[in-house]
């Protein structure tokens, strides 16, 4: 789909849904991460995530079409155009806009090392992300020596 194919789906959509004409810019980008889209407030126009049509389909780029119209039809007349905005709650709902994008990337989720730690008399488990030097360290119920257990990755 090009540029040009989206604007005509963002004007068609808009007429359809709120019954009022789209006539600002439209375009996908690829810089785009973690959202599906974005309306710009100075501009008025709409940058949707080509992730979306290739990850999810056609029904999840309307939604987040429908989603991003809903902040500019609520900017535009000068109403409350926020997620947090009851003007924009109801707009979404009244429209059955979606009001948040499903995930593009399942890697999103950082692996975290696990490091566990013992004090020697007590048997307190400590976990930390991080390493830490045991011998500059007691344990903080007994005053124990800490003894390092297993890394796990």
């Amino acid at each position: 789909m090009t540029d040009e194919e989206l604007k005509e789906l963002i004007e068609s959509i808009s007429l359809d849904a709120f019954g009022k004409p789209f006539i600002h810019i439209a375009r996908f980008n690829k810089r785009l991460r973690t959202t599906g889209g974005r309306y710009m407030l100075s501009t008025h126009s709409i940058e949707i995530n080509p992730l979306v049509l290739e990850v999810h389909g056609t029904e999840e780029l309307v939604g987040v079409i429908k989603h991003e119209l809903c902040h500019y039809h609520l900017h535009i007349e000068g109403r409350g155009y926020r997620h947090r905005d009851a003007d924009f709650r109801d707009l979404l709902k009244r429209t059955s806009s979606p009001r948040f994008c499903r995930p593009l990337t399942e890697g999103n989720k950082r692996v975290y090392s696990m490091y566990v730690y013992e004090c020697a008399s007590c048997r307190l488990l400590y976990k930390r992300r991080r390493r830490m030097d045991v011998r500059k360290y007691r344990c903080s119920k007994c005053a124990g020596e800490i003894i390092a257990l297993l890394a796990v990755k």
